[in-house]
């Protein structure tokens, strides 16, 4: 039987960038504005949704959230095909049509050019599918920030799960004690935690439109990303 471990609250520690070879980043709602995606589900697949059903906008979210927060956690609820099929809409297609809300966060940018300087591995990992990271990539540029795009739909579990540290660490030779990882995510940094990753921290404000999250027990917040530099 498992026993629950209570972390106390986190203070800040800065990274021991010598010690650190390879930095792991999320991509939205730590480099990229969650407002993107929080828009997209929330307003652009109802009104979609609603449309082709003949219900209004506010009827088909009611109908859809349910439907969508069953599959939370697992490959299914970030792959643009299978909610392509459920759903019945081109949701590839749909996010190209909306792609000029996508943003990065205030500074992430200017973050991502500071740690180009430092000489350090950098790899974006994400949960987003290969065709969402597309779509965003395309908009912003953000992928000659790194060395490798990583989409846990490649590696072949999500990022909830400690095994995406153990597949990760196989396939491009990471070792989780000298790597830094940043998401915003609750369930992925325990998960990450859990796999002994040493440098994590927790982006507290991933949608730029809502109050910042209480962090994570045991994990460090920042309120942005130079905080790290």
């Amino acid at each position: 039987m498992d026993v629950a471990v209570d972390h106390p609250p986190a203070e800040f520690e800065a990274p021991a960038w010598g010690s650190i070879e390879s930095v792991c980043l999320d991509m939205d709602g730590t480099l990229l504005d969650l407002r993107f995606d929080n828009y997209f589900w929330l307003e652009v697949v109802p009104q979609r949704y609603g449309e082709l059903h003949g219900v209004p906008a506010a009827v088909a979210r009611e109908q859809l959230l349910p439907r969508i927060d069953a599959w939370r956690g697992r490959l299914e609820w970030y792959c643009v095909d299978h909610w392509t099929s459920e759903l019945g809409i081109d949701i590839e297609a749909l996010k190209v049509e909306v792609r000029e809300h996508i943003r990065f966060l205030p500074g992430s940018e200017q973050f991502l050019e500071r740690l180009g300087s430092l000489g350090k591995r950098r790899l974006l990992t994400t949960n987003a599918h290969p065709k969402a990271l597309a779509v965003k990539d395309g908009q912003t540029g953000i992928g000659r920030h790194f060395d490798a795009l990583i989409s846990s739909h490649v590696v072949g579990v999500a990022k909830e799960s400690p095994e995406f540290w153990t597949r990760l660490a196989a396939a491009h030779a990471i070792e989780p004690a000298r790597t830094l990882f940043v998401d915003d995510s609750p369930p992925v940094l325990r998960a990450a935690r859990d796999a002994g990753v040493r440098w994590i921290y927790q982006v507290l404000q991933p949608d730029s439109t809502r109050p910042p999250r209480a962090p994570v027990p045991g994990i460090i917040g920042i309120e942005r990303l130079s905080q790290l530099l």
